[in-house]
């Protein structure tokens, strides 16, 4: 049997073990990524990145994957579903009282999960090939890789106009994860993208962060300004924040494809601690050591309950008026940080000024 033959068979079956350790969808692509240097860098050239300055750093190893890991030949793109069983998402939003927290974060940190999953898919894959001598490495969101290009190569979806990564039969809802791999596997066809002359995420991104399609400035993004970024948060965009403590999901929950997302079947994703349901004054009243006991294995818990209660204290600002909460921001105060201790001078003036 010639050896087309044998990785054709062994891509197979490949796939077939990925969705049997609950993966629900696995492409393949080669390493070329010339078509994304330009615009990659012009990007970087634009200051859109923030304060991520990891980003202009090793774009070597980005667009030479063979860099990052030596004897690289193919690179395995997994998909994994995280939309949890809350109908009440859109609700949530509404509701000026309520915390809103990306619908990624509400269970266990993917990171793990999906770092876990990817080994055991290429210990299964060793396992099953005995003839080669398999070399492998995964990433999933933790080193210098463009997952939503290759992504993209490997047949996985293709990119928005928000810059994520959409599926026609699955929405956007789902973590990505690679396996680098040795081995001369056949690769996927790239789809072709069908956003048309749809603008739902770029007219409904709250501070106007996707300016152009296909280019978002993180600079003004909820949930680069929530999670990413470490300082004060601008003023100017502390409004549009509204009830959005970590993250922002409205440019997916307006994506007309996700009318075809599935709810995950991982329970590892499933709601942690009812975070769908808390409510702002309650996020705020959290301690310190709480909220360490609460957010274990969490990917909220990388945040720090400084930039958590930061979060809260602009969610309180942008709620009902309710002396509870201006009593509560003012309890704070004395111990607050400088940093801290502006957002909540600012979410006391914005509580004065409601009728």
């Amino acid at each position: 049997m010639n050896e087309q033959l044998i990785m054709k068979r062994i891509a197979k079956k490949i796939k077939k073990l990925g969705l049997e350790l609950g993966f629900n969808h696995i492409g393949i692509s080669d390493l070329n990524l010339d078509h994304a240097k330009r615009p990659y860098q012009n990007w970087i050239n634009s200051n859109f990145q923030g304060d991520m300055s990891f980003l202009e750093r090793h774009s070597d190893l980005k667009f030479n994957p063979k860099k990052l890991v030596p004897k690289t030949i193919r690179i395995i793109s997994a998909r994994i579903d995280y939309f949890p069983n809350d109908e009440n998402t859109k609700l949530a939003l509404k509701n000026k009282n309520q915390a809103y927290i990306s619908r990624y974060a509400l269970g266990r940190d993917y990171h793990k999960v999906i770092r876990a999953k990817l080994k055991k898919l290429s210990i299964k894959i060793k396992d099953e090939i005995t003839n080669y001598p398999i070399e492998f490495r995964v990433f999933t969101d933790s080193a210098p890789v463009l997952e939503v290009e290759l992504a993209e190569k490997s047949g996985l979806g293709w990119r928005g106009k928000h810059t994520l990564l959409i599926n026609k039969e699955h929405g956007s809802w789902f973590f990505l994860g690679e396996i680098f791999i040795n081995l001369p596997l056949p690769v996927d066809k790239k789809l072709t993208n069908h956003c048309g002359t749809c603008s739902a995420c770029i007219d409904i991104c709250p501070t106007k962060a996707i300016v152009a399609p296909y280019k978002l400035d993180a600079r003004k993004c909820i949930s680069y300004l929530t999670i990413e970024h470490k300082g004060v948060i601008p003023i100017e965009y502390r409004n549009a924040i509204g009830n959005r403590i970590y993250g922002c999901d409205d440019c997916q929950l307006i994506c007309p494809w996700n009318k075809y997302s599935k709810v995950t079947n991982e329970h590892d994703f499933m709601i942690r601690n009812n975070l769908h349901k808390i409510s702002l004054l309650e996020s705020f009243k959290i301690s310190k050591n709480k909220f360490e006991e609460i957010f274990n294995g969490s990917a909220i818990l990388r945040l720090g309950y400084e930039r958590w209660s930061r979060n809260v204290a602009i969610g309180l600002g942008n709620a009902k008026k309710s002396k509870a909460i201006t009593d509560a921001l003012k309890n704070r105060l004395k111990d607050a940080s400088p940093m801290l201790q502006e957002h909540i001078n600012w979410a006391i003036k914005e509580q004065a000024h409601k009728n």
